[in-house]
């Protein structure tokens, strides 16, 4: 294996990290209103990703950076013409970022609907830009012979990039609903797995379209991790209807993880398709850095990849215990419990 290719692969973790830990976070954030309904409830949903997904975002840091590093021509070409949807992107996550430091500041009922928006929202936009980004690497965008993307927005928005990014949208809102029923007690567990019943065969259909127009796009008939991706999917569904959380949270992850992974099998050896010629394809080899860059690069990622991957297991396990209803303290008067149980759980992650 050369280096060339090893870097791929690695990016390819790196995307697949980012979607799997990240997408349990995003279903949370589109859920906390369904799932919580009201101000006590919604507090207790977001504390269940409190701890976690600023840490579950650095995935995409790295995938970026280490786009540039590895591969410069393709992130220069990648970035450039899709520099709308990584504009909107970035305005999602961070629009999302912050409803969850702000959301709690004030009681007033207006500022919280509005932090509550931005973060239902921020976390359905940001699923739907990436499968949309994923879906155009390999369906072509026009890319001419000096790499330089020729087309326009309108050229993103075709049927099977938008029909990547409504799977993805589905995937984490299963994903996120088998999270919420693994971290939950209650009441909150039980409206979790009927959002997750709901959204189940939905999902998995979905994730049967995607992998028969993945390949029908790539021109193939079999791929081993579009079949995982559909047999995963189904047992998904079929575990939250039977109430296993913990077997249906394994199998939502197995399904986000080989979903992205059969796009980037499809593609390889190339980064982008071109819809003005094969010839103007990029690949791994025409847009890579040079040997003495990767050889750096695998050093140093031989050292840090672990203990990232330490530090994130470590977080997982001390914040592994589900979040259950609190009980109101005792007090004189009902406005008084009201209060005190407002402010031991109705802050949202971060504040």
């Amino acid at each position: 294996m050369t280096l060339v290719t090893f870097w791929f692969i690695v990016l390819v973790v790196f995307w697949t990290g980012f979607l799997v830990l990240e997408g349990f976070d995003f279903g949370v954030g589109m859920l906390h209103g369904v799932v919580g309904r009201d101000e006590r409830g919604r507090g207790l949903v977001l504390q269940t990703i409190g701890p976690l997904w600023d840490g579950n975002e650095v995935w995409l840091i790295v995938a970026a950076a280490g786009t540039f590093a590895a591969f410069p021509g393709w992130y220069a070409t990648l970035f450039s013409g899709f520099y709308l949807v990584v504009v909107l992107l970035l305005a999602a996550l961070i629009a999302r970022g912050v409803s969850f430091e702000f959301g709690s500041r004030r009681d007033g009922p207006r500022w919280r609907r509005v932090w509550a928006a931005a973060t239902t929202y921020g976390s359905a936009l940001v699923p739907l830009l990436v499968g949309v980004a994923l879906g155009n690497l390999l369906h072509g965008v026009p890319i001419g012979s000096d790499q330089e993307y020729a087309g326009s927005l309108l050229d993103l928005l075709n049927p099977y990039s938008l029909f990547c990014g409504v799977t993805l949208v589905l995937l984490c809102l299963l994903h996120g609903a088998s999270f919420l029923a693994l971290r939950t007690s209650g009441e909150i567990r039980e409206r979790a797995r009927r959002v997750g019943r709901r959204v189940g065969l939905p999902a998995a259909a979905a994730v049967v379209g995607f992998a028969v127009w993945t390949q029908a796009t790539a021109g193939s008939w079999f791929s081993p991790p579009a079949l995982v991706a559909v047999l995963a999917a189904l047992a998904a569904a079929w575990q939250l209807g039977r109430g296993r959380d913990g077997l249906a949270f394994a199998a939502t992850a197995v399904t986000m993880a080989a979903v992205v992974v059969t796009v980037f099998v499809a593609l390889y050896p190339r980064v982008m398709v071109s819809t003005l010629g094969s010839a103007n394809d990029l690949t791994v080899t025409s847009t890579a850095s040079s040997p003495y860059s990767l050889k750096v690069m695998t050093v140093t990622a031989a050292f840090l990849f672990p203990v990232v991957l330490v530090y994130q297991g470590w977080t997982n396990y001390v914040f592994r215990r589900r979040v259950g209803a609190v009980q109101p303290r005792a007090a004189d008067s009902a406005g008084t419990a009201d209060s005190s149980h407002r402010e031991d759980v109705g802050r949202l992650p971060g504040s």
